[in-house]
């Protein structure tokens, strides 16, 4: 029998480190992103590797239709089903079943790697309220898609807004802004980031995230151009119902992603 002040299995230095660090919850809202998610998820393991940190990750299945919960649970990620058709909502649900003190949402089409989680915590310790980063575009994209993308993250970005492609907060910021405004149906990352922006510094790290490009191929200029800046001109009345935002909300995907 072990004496008092004898430890009978001690534990790895680096093990204790790791146990004493607190826990980062990445949170992928997902709805039909059979084509998408097995990347996103390996990506999300491979970026948290290296942060020597606990991490969980957690999968909001909003009513999807294909095999989206499987492809998430033959991971190991936490899959957590609603039915409510909303980023926000879904973004919110994963919130609230995360154990980590460190939130970073990550949408299920989208790749991040070890300096965006290294980044995110390195900011979130040195005293920023939350942050996210820019964001490149995967494939093929239409001459006029890459004008347009020029020009939108030019006055996006430098207003130092979050994407919601990835954004990060410690769960004591995301509870004190009572999480994302469930009344928008789109544009919610603006608000999101704005009310963080009250608590304290914003940081968009210096390294773009990857995202899927397949609005931009799926659909022709005149369509795309009229919904994206139809939204934009009718500002939060616009977004606060699904009728006129087809685009976020009609559910295609490309067959064979790029």
């Amino acid at each position: 029998m072990p004496q008092v002040g004898e430890v009978a299995c001690p534990l790895i230095t680096g093990d204790m480190a790791r146990l004493s660090k607190p826990m980062i919850s990445f949170i992928v809202p997902a709805y039909n992103e059979e084509h998408e998610l097995s990347d996103t998820l390996t990506a999300i393991r491979e970026a948290a590797s290296g942060s020597k940190q606990p991490y969980e990750i957690i999968v909001v299945d909003d009513a999807s239709t294909d095999a989206t919960p499987e492809i998430a649970s033959a991971t190991g990620a936490k899959v957590i089903p609603i039915n409510r058709r909303q980023i926000a909502a879904a973004r919110n649900a994963g919130a609230r079943a995360a154990l980590g003190e460190y939130l970073f949402f990550v949408d299920a089409d989208t790749r991040i790697n070890r300096a965006h989680v290294s980044g995110g915590i390195a900011a979130l310790e040195s005293g920023y309220a939350g942050g996210g980063a820019r964001v490149a575009m995967d494939g093929f994209i239409p001459i006029w898609g890459r004008v347009l993308l020029r020009g939108f993250s030019a006055v996006y970005f430098g207003l130092n807004l979050g994407a919601g492609a990835f954004l990060f907060t410690r769960r004591l910021n995301f509870d004190i802004i009572g999480g994302f405004d469930e009344q928008y149906f789109a544009g919610e990352e603006v608000y999101f980031s704005l009310e963080l922006k009250k608590l304290g510094r914003f940081k968009l790290l210096r390294e773009p995230v990857v995202t899927s490009a397949r609005k931009l191929r799926m659909y022709p200029a005149t369509h795309f151009l009229r919904k994206f800046f139809g939204a934009i001109v009718r500002g939060r009345r616009g977004v606060r119902s699904r009728a006129k935002l087809s685009l976020w909300y009609d559910g295609k995907r490309e067959k064979n992603p790029a």
